[in-house]
């Protein structure tokens, strides 16, 4: 029995071109171009504007891979035609952010700045001095350089100080007057 996430195709939008060569699956888009190694044990077809994955036997290390190539192959092809971004707030009196060049220089109430450089296909924004956007086409990288800025100042739970997620609500604690 094959995964039901891996037997559903992926539409490839208007002005991506995909080339799988082997087990080489590639997708180029308006944003750019990534590429992908399906694992052993499937096999990856164009059929009009659908990629469909299927596995090759039904054993269980190819039906545990089928649905995680994919959502792999579906975040690509998405990717390089929309790409992705992540929004952080940064919350806190004196807090803030500024563009130096392509890098980001954080103030966050430590003694010193914190400047953080773009990984390779990351680029950031700063709508206003307390909103960081970060973008690119890779999915994971986009959450993991998110991931990397927001932990320079966790938001912490009395005041609420600190960096977040745009989207995220942090849940609040009385403090000692609270009793």
């Amino acid at each position: 029995m094959a995964s039901h996430i891996g037997k559903l195709p992926v539409v490839i939008p208007a002005g991506v071109e995909i080339t799988i060569n082997g087990q080489e699956f590639t997708a180029k888009g308006p944003k750019g171009t990534d590429s992908f190694e399906i694992p052993e044990g499937i096999t990856a077809t164009v059929e009009g504007n659908e990629i469909v994955l299927t596995p090759v036997d039904d054993s269980r290390p190819v039906r545990a891979k089928h649905g995680l190539a994919r959502s792999i192959v579906a975040s690509i092809v998405k990717g390089v035609s929309e790409g992705y971004a992540k929004s952080l707030d940064i919350v806190g009196t004196g807090y803030r952010a500024q563009l130096k060049g392509k890098s980001i220089e954080f103030s966050l109430g430590y003694s010193h700045t914190i400047t953080v450089d773009p990984p390779e296909g990351i680029t950031f924004e700063l709508p206003n001095a307390n909103q960081v956007i970060v973008k690119g086409i890779d999915k994971q990288a986009v959450g993991q350089a998110a991931a990397n800025i927001r932990k320079l100042r966790a938001p912490e739970p009395y005041k609420g100080k600190g960096i977040k997620y745009s989207d995220e609500t942090i849940r609040r604690k009385a403090g000692k007057a609270g009793k």
